[in-house]
């Protein structure tokens, strides 16, 4: 069921969802929270598709805000709200909301959202493009306890991490870090199947690609190892590989769909890891609606470990950079300064001549 609301008000729209419920046969409110998404007209399709398979999971009343741009002055200064509501089969197992904001009200979208909440019901906000800067003091992202945004979706992806960094408010989170949950699993358990020492790592994948990043700070995070991060033709994250004291463990996925793990001294195991669809990654998201400190601490590390324009032009210079910057301040802490220069010699050529300059 569709109803087409033109020049409209949030009380307007209300009540057309109380009719529209009393009309197809189901007057009470059964969704377990409300999922805002911000977007624009261009993207506005798949945003809502993706919202509405998740919505199978989890059902909710999704308020589709659609910022409309107005080219003459004349039409800048008249305020308008158009609305387009769907329940029952149009909607999947949820309510569906668009809203098209016009003129001034598309500054003020925040008072339009407010009134369409569920009651008693938590609030996630997504930014599917166009996220902004600092998202929990975005006037809708502070309505919200989880707001969602997607680096991938970025022009300059790795710089976009490192303002996420400076930003982060507990309840952010980003997609390019769902998308490395099965890595993040599947490296643990490989992990846990082998009593070893991890003394570095290596991770690859396409250029620009922030996931590639993300799991690299992981690792180097929770490993506490120098992680070298590399380039590949993709699709998005190809290969893993961490040497330890029992040899080497691997992670590879050439295809972006079959990927085969590998550790010393067994055989090799072909693994499912297909690249999830955008719909997969809001539907695990919705799953916690708690901060999650885990991609937190690896977003941090980036910000205070890792040079993200190396990174973007250069990644062989990223290897020099995180070398030494996770080598050499843990020597320094223990008091052995001199086996960081070791490490740091299957990194690069380059990163003695580094260290002497910068001693």
């Amino acid at each position: 069921m569709k109803t087409d609301l033109t020049d409209t008000t949030s009380s307007k729209i209300n009540k057309a969802l109380v009719l529209g419920r009393r009309a197809i046969g189901t007057p009470a409110v059964g969704m377990v929270l409300t999922l805002v998404i911000v977007t624009d007209e261009e993207n506005a399709y798949d945003a809502l598709k993706a919202a509405n398979e998740a919505s199978r999971e989890h059902p909710s009343r999704t308020l589709v805000v659609i910022k409309r741009v107005s080219r003459s002055p004349r039409d800048r200064a008249q305020a308008r709200l158009d609305a387009e509501v769907r329940l029952g089969a149009d909607a999947s197992t949820g309510e569906t909301v668009v809203l098209r904001l016009y003129g001034e009200v598309v500054d003020h979208a925040q008072s339009v959202v407010l009134p369409l909440l569920l009651p008693d019901a938590p609030v996630v906000v997504w930014w599917p493009v166009n996220a902004p800067s600092d998202p929990a003091n975005d006037p809708l992202g502070a309505l919200a306890q989880r707001r969602v945004t997607d680096t991938y979706a970025a022009e300059q992806p790795i710089q976009e991490l490192t303002a996420r960094a400076d930003a982060y408010t507990p309840g952010d989170t980003d997609l390019s870090w769902t998308r490395i949950t099965p890595w993040r699993s599947m490296l643990a358990a490989a992990l846990d199947q082998v009593v070893c020492e991890v003394t570095s790592a290596e991770v690859e994948g396409e250029e620009f690609n922030p996931s590639v990043e993300l799991l690299a700070m992981w690792l180097a995070d929770r490993l506490k190892v120098p992680v070298r991060r590399s380039k590949s033709a993709g699709p998005g994250l190809t290969s893993v590989r961490m040497e330890t004291d029992a040899g080497p463990i691997v992670l590879d996925r050439p295809d972006g769909s079959l990927a085969t793990l590998s550790i010393e001294g067994q055989p090799d195991r072909a693994v499912a890891l297909k690249r999830r669809e955008t719909a997969e990654l809001i539907a695990e998201e919705l799953r916690r609606l708690d901060p999650d400190d885990t991609y937190a601490t690896a977003l941090r590390f980036g910000v205070e470990r890792l040079d993200e324009e190396a990174a973007t032009v250069a990644p062989e210079t990223v290897v020099d950079t995180v070398v030494e910057t996770v080598v050499e301040p843990a020597a320094e802490t223990a008091g052995e300064a001199a086996p960081a220069a070791p490490a740091a010699k299957p990194a690069s050529k380059k990163a003695p001549a580094r260290k002497a300059a910068a001693k």
